[in-house]
């Protein structure tokens, strides 16, 4: 009998499509232009990307290996929803972040999702970095729109779901315990590239956003367009090697048909001639040869009619292998298509950059500006602004400067930056006059009320301690000269005498300190 050769065949088509688990990118397309704001400044200690990345890869991991939800509610973790279909709705990994996450920049957070994609389903870096990215684009545009996931996702899912926590916030601050990312899960197609489903990824308004990018993403679409066509190449080869498995079959089935008729001849045959036999025995011995002899014929025409209700069995399986094969030549060729399409719109934007460029405004007809970011703590930007007519001509990444405690001496700019949460942290910074990009941070952590003033080529600040605020004086590589004994007020001022410092205590009243040593003075 042949019936294992369609068990092989069955087998190797299930090992190709992952057992029907797979990213689904049908769902990460019609997006809208997202740009979050994440935490720019110094920190208290800095991850590596590898230590980074190994967060979500130590999730995928899991999740390879069947564990349904991985990691602790309190940091990440995943529920890797999986249930029977529902019509068109889609089964899920639900990403989530605790209340006790410490993310807080949209390039961390893509590379911890990056990570586990790489572990779960066996991305290459590349391609899972890109699957990152619109992961965290479609679950911000979709943030607390409940109504979009319930249509579009099996029950099991909607159950881990709610409107307060659904989706990415844009701002990093409100990610910890308020975020369950969706990433949708289907079939693949095409093999394990197409584990995602990049033709709905490439949405036009996900092309419109990264068209807006100064350099229209022209390298990212390219990889782009070089992931789909890779994806048809792949899908293709799969058809081809479904149509031959197919082929072969038929054959075996035409073979094995062949074999049952004559098989089923021979025992009619058999069943005959013994019941002539057994017309003419005359002993008892000569009748029970026989009528075995009948049995056995018998049994013959049994297992040839068995066989036939197998190869009918083997026949509806092959009728869904021709299906798959030509779903798969459909998916080639829908993914041929858009590569093409997607290199023309890329040619033309090509065109475009070449062009002229506008002519540049010098550094002389621009002046330094400020903008607040948080308006519940003062905290902000540097801008380099237009000085005839006030527009903004660029922007500092660092969002967090205390506005009130900017300083510029010569070529430099000097201020006080950070917040207390999670690895962040309140440092006296160096800030590039140019670019506006962090130089280097002090070590040591500032209040977050502190001023900083700069007196004598040394520069003083309100330094933090375990809780405990006291005067720090320092030099102007940010390293710490003396620190106060006396302990001051959240919001306390300095003023200079001669050889003195006039602050204030907690209780508010004045404190008069030593200059050089910043011993309290009685």
């Amino acid at each position: 009998m042949r019936k294992p050769l369609l068990l092989v065949i069955i087998a190797v088509i299930i090992s190709i499509h992952f057992a029907g688990a797979q990213v689904n990118e049908e769902e990460l397309g019609g997006l809208d232009p997202v740009e979050f704001i994440n935490y720019e400044g110094p920190y208290s200690r800095i991850d590596t990307r590898s230590q980074i990345r190994d967060i979500g890869y130590s999730l995928g991991v899991a999740v390879r290996n069947g564990t349904e939800r991985p990691g602790a509610l309190n940091r990440y973790f995943v529920i890797s929803s999986r249930s029977e279909p529902d019509g068109t709705r889609l089964d899920a990994d639900i990403f989530g972040l605790g209340v006790d996450t410490m993310v807080d920049h949209i390039r961390n957070l893509r590379l911890i999702v990056q990570g586990y994609l790489e572990a779960a389903y066996n991305y290459s870096e590349s391609d899972a970095a890109l699957l990152a990215q619109y992961i965290t684009v479609y679950n911000a545009v979709y943030r607390g729109n409940l109504g979009f996931f319930e249509p579009r996702y099996r029950r099991p899912v909607l159950t881990h779901l709610n409107r307060e926590r659904v989706g990415l916030a844009i701002r990093f601050d409100e990610w910890p315990g308020q975020t369950l990312m969706v990433i949708p899960i289907g079939s693949g197609l095409g093999g394990p590239l197409s584990a995602v489903d990049t033709w709905a990824l490439n949405d036009p308004a996900v092309r419109e956003q990264l068209r807006q990018e100064p350099d229209s993403s022209l390298e990212q679409r390219r990889d782009f367009v070089d992931l789909l066509e890779r994806e048809a190449e792949q899908a293709a080869e799969i058809a081809a090697a479904t149509r031959e498995a197919v082929r072969q079959e038929e054959a075996s089935i035409a073979q094995e048909r062949a074999e049952i008729q004559q098989q089923v001849e021979q025992a009619r045959q058999q069943v005959e001639q013994a019941q002539q036999d057994l017309e003419q025995a005359v002993t008892t011995r000569e009748v029970e040869e026989t009528q075995q002899q009948v049995q056995e014929a018998l049994e013959q025409l049994e297992e040839a009619l068995q066989r036939e209700e197998e190869l009918a069995e083997r026949e509806v399986a092959l009728e869904e292998l021709r299906e798959e094969a030509e779903r798969q030549e459909e998916f080639a060729a829908q993914r041929l298509d858009e590569a093409r399409e997607e290199r023309m719109e890329i040619a033309d934007d090509q065109q475009a950059i070449l062009a002229p460029p506008p002519t540049r405004i010098q550094e002389g007809e621009t002046v330094l500006g400020v903008t607040i970011v948080n308006h519940d703590t003062g905290l902000g930007r540097l801008v380099r602004l237009d000085i005839n007519t006030g527009g903004e001509i660029s922007r500092s990444p660092i969002t967090t400067v205390n506005i009130r405690s900017i300083l510029r001496l010569d070529t430099r700019i000097i201020a006080i930056a950070g917040e207390n949460r999670g690895n962040s942290a309140v440092r006296i910074v160096d800030i590039n006059a140019q670019s506006l990009e962090m130089i280097s941070q002090g070590d040591d952590d500032i209040a977050e009320s502190s001023l900083l003033w700069f007196n004598g080529q040394e520069l003083f600040a309100i330094t933090n301690s375990g809780g405990i605020l006291q005067i720090g004086r320092f030099n102007l590589d940010f390293v710490l000269q003396a620190r106060s004994t006396a302990e001051v007020h959240p919001y306390a001022s300095i003023l200079f005498a001669e050889n003195r410092i006039i602050t204030q205590r907690p209780d508010g009243s004045a404190l008069l300190l030593n200059r050089e040593n910043l011993s309290e003075i009685r």
